[in-house]
């Protein structure tokens, strides 16, 4: 399929260089360059969210909080949150 698109001079003189270095053709040197392109995002795309580890400084739980449990520790955020 034929089409036309604008190219920077100077991205365009280097690929054209590029192509005579290597033997080949500037259609060849866009095409492969798009293929990777696509190849890149899709294979970005499909990877998984990871989670980043987040670590503060400190000392840990406060005293009253070393032997409570999750949903104590939470029940006493929300009542904090309250005052």
């Amino acid at each position: 399929m034929k089409t036309t698109i604008d190219i920077a001079d100077p991205v365009l003189h280097e690929a054209k260089r590029l192509a005579t270095r290597e033997g080949t053709t500037l259609r060849a040197i866009v095409e492969q360059g798009l293929r990777q392109v696509i190849a890149e995002r899709k294979k970005r795309k499909k990877q998984p969210y990871k989670q980043r580890l987040v670590i503060f400084k400190g000392d840990g739980l406060s005293p009253e909080f070393q032997n409570a449990s999750w949903a104590e520790i939470l029940e006493a955020s929300y009542e904090r949150g309250k005052e």
